[in-house]
């Protein structure tokens, strides 16, 4: 096994395992807040769904180059 593609299978444990760490991190302070403010909860719900979502798009990119490095040996 080429030393590539142990290391771009790494890269994608990595890139997944930073995205959901960082996920759960959004979650957990969006429900502070709204445990905080009930009334802003509608606002603090939008922001982390855009939060989260560029987050996956990151990560899904990242995910992407690490295959497209292991199919291009």
């Amino acid at each position: 096994m080429n030393l590539a593609v142990i290391g771009a299978c790494a890269g994608a444990g990595i890139i997944v395992l930073g995205a959901g760490l960082g996920i759960g991190r959004i979650g957990a302070s969006a429900m502070e807040a709204t445990a905080r403010q009930p009334e802003a909860a509608q606002d603090v719900r939008m922001s982390m769904i855009i939060a989260t979502a560029l987050i996956e798009g990151v990560a899904l990119f990242g995910v992407v180059i690490c295959l497209l490095a292991v199919l291009s040996k």
